[in-house]
């Protein structure tokens, strides 16, 4: 994996996180989900795919490449969060944890049997999800500016 490869990575998170936050906006102040319309409903499902897309692609991809492109060996999914930690691409692992343990739900749940928990959880930690990618893009732009730097 190569630098160049990261900064395609870089693109498409930035559109993923412009993506989650517009259906984080349509749903962070509603009701509870017992009293979710149809439409309502469909708005929270839409920000849960984002979720959990969201944070397999930080993980899965963009911190591995970035384990790559610093030449660290590539590990287990534990040793990759770790290393995103120490590059303080987020404050607290349990947050992490905790994120993916939400995904895990959204992923292998149906929505309208545990619905509430997950509404709770999945708009109250959407915030950080959003700040892990944003850390993450300017984390990843000093691999731009060294590129550039070495092309002048």
């Amino acid at each position: 994996m190569s630098v160049a490869y990261l900064e395609e990575l870089m693109v498409s998170l930035e559109k993923q996180l412009f993506w989650l936050d517009c259906s984080y906006q349509q749903v962070k102040d509603l009701a509870l989900p017992e009293n979710f319309s149809i439409e309502q409903f469909n708005r929270f499902e839409n920000l849960c795919s984002r979720y959990a897309r969201t944070i397999d692609f930080l993980v899965r991809k963009v911190f591995r490449c970035l384990d790559a492109v610093e030449f660290e060996n590539q590990g287990t999914l534990v040793d990759v969060v770790n290393r995103a930690h120490k590059r303080k691409l987020f404050a607290d692992i349990e947050l992490i944890r905790q994120i993916k343990d939400i995904r895990n739900e959204i992923v292998h749940e149906y929505l309208d049997e545990a619905l509430q928990g997950v509404f709770v959880d999945v708009v109250s930690t959407t915030p950080e999800l959003l700040a892990i990618g944003r850390n993450t893009l300017q984390y990843a732009q000093r691999f731009n500016n060294d590129s550039i730097q070495k092309n002048q």
